[in-house]
């Protein structure tokens, strides 16, 4: 595969590319990362839908009461209890706007994972020949690196 095709097919399903270099476990982390920033940015989705439809909502907090009897006043109209007091929304304009910026940063966490995807796939296209073997070794005084490298 050429590193350019590497780079499209990896920035369009992450980790594609790097099953076909035998890259197993970067395929596997790019394609977590993809389903559980899908998953995150669905639910950030679903919540500031809630927060923006819900911005002017209130909630009941207590009903008028009848000094007499002491139970709650019914409308003889809707035969329901009549409100007295309310407790505002708890979406206000700050809680809408931290929904929006927390989905906008999962799908920058997509956009994110879909490049570095890419990179690296475009990255291990031009090394796949490249047969160097680099470590660390411990030496009784000191640490060690050592790289060997095979030449046709």
């Amino acid at each position: 595969m050429s590193p350019r095709r590497a780079f499209l097919t990896s920035l369009l399903i992450p980790g594609y590319a790097q099953t076909v270099f035998g890259r197993d476990r970067a395929a596997m982390l790019f394609a977590v990362i993809e389903i559980g920033s899908i998953g995150m940015a669905r639910k950030a989705a679903l919540d500031l839908a809630e927060a923006k439809g819900l911005p002017r909502d209130s909630v009941v907090a207590t009903y008028k009461v009848d000094p007499n009897t002491g139970l709650a006043t019914i409308d003889p109209k809707t035969g329901l209890p009549v409100p007295d007091t309310y407790i505002a929304s708890r979406f206000t304009a700050d809680r809408i706007k931290a929904r929006r910026t927390h989905y906008e940063d999962w799908i920058a966490a997509i956009v994110f994972n879909h490049l570095f995807s890419g990179a690296d796939a475009y990255v291990a296209a031009n090394l796949w020949d490249f047969k160097a073997n680099i470590g660390v070794v411990a030496a009784p005084r000191s640490p060690g690196v050592y790289a060997s490298l095979r030449f046709k």
